[in-house]
């Protein structure tokens, strides 16, 4: 049996020692110098710097770190405060000379979790419990709960026990032994696999205490100190010297958004950390820039009235002019309009403002100055990608009512009617056919090669669509890389599944290419329907048919899709070819909107290796458009068949680019993030998936996002 005093004394003398030097002015003056903020550790979680802490980051936050020590390791993490109480972090690892042997350097993927059981109180600490490393290697994998208690606003101290790599020092029979036998025994890890969840391994073998204590001695400057348990057993404890378990550190506030940390670890080696931390909740430039609404305009009693105005063909005709001119200078688009004595249907395109109760809203206070007075109901019609999605009723008596009325966001939308339409569109004349054509340069990103952990292709694109009528389209790019190096990969495939994914690498190493040349039609089958039949080159891997039918009711939150695909593998030059691999492939999905922004999505079906299984994907939409999600999919490929990773999963991220600017768009950064891309579990990419073309729309996203309205 080990013993755990050292580490109990080694922690009680840190804590009494912080407190001596930082002194009793700052334990007694609660109002004494800046509060102390959560940090986060080596590992990207809530921490000191390698221990963890109990206080989360603020809700939503997206961070990232990088932590460099002298011992040859970096860590680079991505974060995300899921909840106000649960943090996720996807890490990437280069150890370098891993278990001493000189050369190799192991590049080793790893997610965590981190969950706030108990806020602190007047009296009761904070107390938490985390995972690390759950889906990986198990390099780094350690469980742990601990509890924080803030002193002073200045000053916190953080105790707790460990497993696995927080047990490896000064430890001691595992106190969950005695609920059962089991709990006292760990196995080691397979390094070489990882990506698999070792339930029967986690809080199991000895375990031990880890503390420390920060302090915040200016506005910009924290000071750390801390007793680590790890003995870096796993990588054999040839990377470097440790003479000590205590760590120390100091961070510095660069601004709002950076932090820098250096370090002194283990008593042998020296670290620098560089963190930095963005909230969807707080834009990088204030929004607004698109300029004020026109106000609304209030009708006189007399001029309620009808008149028999929408009846006259050259009044409809000056109304469609002098409407579709006002809605443009909103940067709006007139699609079709139908008037009759006391109702107008407005057809609406928006290809500027992100969240469409801004457009909508817009729209509406453009009408109560354009419109007859005797037009009372406002049918405002979303058109997207040429297919009507909602119909959104305002009465224009709660326009005039409303603009300045206390809480109208609230009063606003539970007026408004959210109403299924399969009626088809009135265009105006001459809307179709429209071509359009846009010259720019792409950039194409490669993520977590073993050879090149970041590589990057970039060049020009010339992206070119037709709408020949409401729901039928043509689209097509071409692109010409100028510079990178994404194709440059070497390393061969050794997959013994149809390799669907895993040479992704030979797509990418001509210079000219055809990524997509497809022809799509959109379509409402019925009041609650939406169709899509996709052919021609889909994706730069694959060509072929696709079809699809949602079930998608304008005010639920559940949505029900069905997608059925036949498509042949393309040459590896995405020219006009294609290989002798074909395919039958297709899913069921269920959607499900949550309050607040949370969304589930679940698909079930055959993948493009011919597997069977079906995949989670959970995402948060925030209402300034930011989205961060996870997926994971499991299929009737076994893990060694599968690959390194053992099965798919990765982060999904979506950033506005008005968040960044301040100006008005819906062009948004978007990436995927996977610990390695395999043949297992890999879908097909067809632009248009019909969910993601109507959600937005709905009671449901427009409910989140009804704070726009009045803008």
């Amino acid at each position: 049996m080990k013993t755990g005093a050292g580490s109990l004394r080694l922690t009680t003398a840190l804590t009494a020692g912080l407190v001596l030097v930082v002194g009793p002015a700052a334990l007694s003056d609660p109002a004494n110098g800046p509060a102390l903020e959560p940090g986060l550790n080596a590992y990207g979680m809530p921490g000191l710097i390698e221990t963890p802490a109990a206080p989360p980051r603020p809700d939503a936050e997206l961070s990232g770190t990088v932590a460099y020590s002298g011992n040859d390791i970096i860590k680079s993490t991505l974060s995300f405060q899921l909840t106000p109480r649960l943090s996720g972090s996807f890490r990437y690892s280069k150890i370098s000379d891993f278990r001493g042997q000189e050369g190799r350097d192991l590049f080793d993927r790893s997610f965590s979790l981190h969950y706030l059981i108990a806020t602190e109180g007047e009296r009761r600490p904070a107390l938490s419990l985390g995972l690390n490393d759950i889906l990986g290697t198990g390099i780094f994998a350690s469980e742990y709960i601990v509890a924080s208690k803030t002193i002073t606003p200045r000053l916190r101290v953080s105790g707790g026990i460990g497993w696995g790599r927080l047990a490896g020092v000064n430890g001691f029979d595992n106190p969950l032994g005695i609920l059962n036998e089991r709990f006292e025994t760990r196995e080691d890890r397979d390094f070489d696999r990882g990506g698999t969840v070792e339930l029967d391994q986690l809080f199991r073998g000895d375990a031990a205490l880890f503390g420390g204590v920060e302090y915040q001695a200016t506005d910009r400057i924290k000071v750390m100190a801390e007793y680590s348990p790890d003995d870096y057993e796993t990588q054999d404890g040839a990377t470097f010297d440790r003479k000590s378990s205590l760590n120390f550190g100091a961070t510095y506030k660069v601004n709002d958004y950076v932090d820098i940390s250096a370090q002194y670890l283990y008593g042998s080696v020296f670290g620098a950390q560089l963190t930095f931390a963005l909230n969807p909740n707080e834009p990088l430039n204030l929004r607004g820039s698109e300029g004020a609404p026109p106000p609304v305009l209030e009708r006189p009693l007399s001029a309620r009235a009808d008149r028999g105005w929408t009846a006259e063909p050259a009044t409809r005709t000056a109304l469609r002019a002098v409407l579709s001119e006002a809605l443009s200078d909103q940067r709006l688009i007139l699609h079709g309009l139908t008037l009759s004595a006391t109702a107008a249907r407005v057809e609406i395109e928006n290809p500027t403002y992100n969240e469409w109760s801004q457009a909508v809203g817009r729209t509406a206070r453009v009408l109560t100055r354009q419109l007859p007075g005797s037009i009372e109901r406002f049918e405002i019609v979303p058109v997207k990608a040429t297919i009507p999605t909602a119909e959104v009723v305002i009465r224009r008596t709660d326009m005039e009512e409303l603009e300045f009325a206390f809480d109208n966001t609230w009063k606003s939308f539970a007026r408004t009617e959210f109403n299924s339409t399969d009626a088809p569109l009135n265009p105006l004349p001459g809307r179709y056919p429209d071509f359009d054509v846009d010259i720019g340069p792409y950039v194409l990103p490669s993520f977590f090669d073993p050879d090149s952990p970041l590589r990057l292709d970039g060049g020009v694109q010339v992206v070119g669509r037709a709408q020949i009528r409401p729901g039928l389209s043509v689209q097509g790019a071409v692109r010409q890389r100028v510079f990178g190096n994404v194709g440059d990969a070497t390393r061969e495939s050794d997959s013994p599944l149809p390799r669907v994914r895993s040479e992704t690498y030979l797509y990418n190493r001509e210079e000219l290419t055809l990524p997509v040349a497809s022809a799509s039609y959109l379509f409402r089958p019925g009041e609650d329907l939406f169709g899509r039949v996709t052919a021609g080159y889909l994706e730069p891997q694959f060509g072929g048919i696709s079809a699809e039918l949602l079930w998608k009711p304008v005010d639920r939150r559940l949505g029900l899709g069905v997608e059925a695909n036949y498509v042949q593998q393309r040459d590896f030059d995405q020219g006009l070819g294609f290989r002798d691999y074909d395919v039958a492939t297709g899913h069921a999905s269920l959607y499900y909107d949550f309050e607040n922004g949370y969304e589930v999505q679940i698909d079930a079906g055959r993948y493009l290796a011919g597997d069977w299984g079906g995949t989670l994907a959970l995402r948060r939409t925030f209402a300034n458009g930011w989205e961060v999600g996870a997926f994971a999919t499991l299929t009737d490929v076994p893990f060694d068949d599968f690959g390194e990773g053992s099965f798919d999963k990765g982060i999904t991220l979506s950033i506005p680019v008005d968040w960044i600017t301040g100006q008005p768009t819906r062009r948004n950064l978007t990436t995927t993030l996977r610990p390695i891309l395999r043949d297992g579990g890999a879908r097909l990419n067809v632009a248009n998936r019909l969910y993601n073309v109507v959600e937005d729309t709905h009671r449901a996203d427009m409910a989140d996002t009804w704070g726009r309205f009045w803008k």
